[in-house]
């Protein structure tokens, strides 16, 4: 059985932009509700690049990681950071 909030996939996304951060790519990011999430399918993350020409890198890398997508985050709901992105494209329940 899965932990919550110890779910491998997850924690090698976020070692991964805590590396793009060192890597001075990265300003900032964050997942909402970490402590509830069972699988990386459902997390929702956001993130605000150092500036707008490390965007291509970013995602570039962030491709590594399975079925990513990525949009701007005109919501500004669950997160004030500028763009928004998780890794289940095509997935379904």
């Amino acid at each position: 059985m899965v932990q919550i909030k110890n779910v491998s996939q997850i924690l090698e996304v976020k070692n991964h932009l805590d590396s793009l951060k060192q890597k001075d790519l990265i300003k900032e990011w964050e997942l909402p509700y970490e402590n509830i999430l069972t699988r990386l399918t459902a997390a929702i993350f956001f993130l605000t690049p150092k500036d707008e020409t490390s965007l291509k890198e970013i995602w570039s890398e962030l491709e590594q990681h399975e079925m990513l997508t990525y949009s701007i985050n005109v919501e500004k709901e669950l997160s004030k950071m500028e763009w928004r992105f998780e890794f289940n494209e095509g997935f379904e329940l």
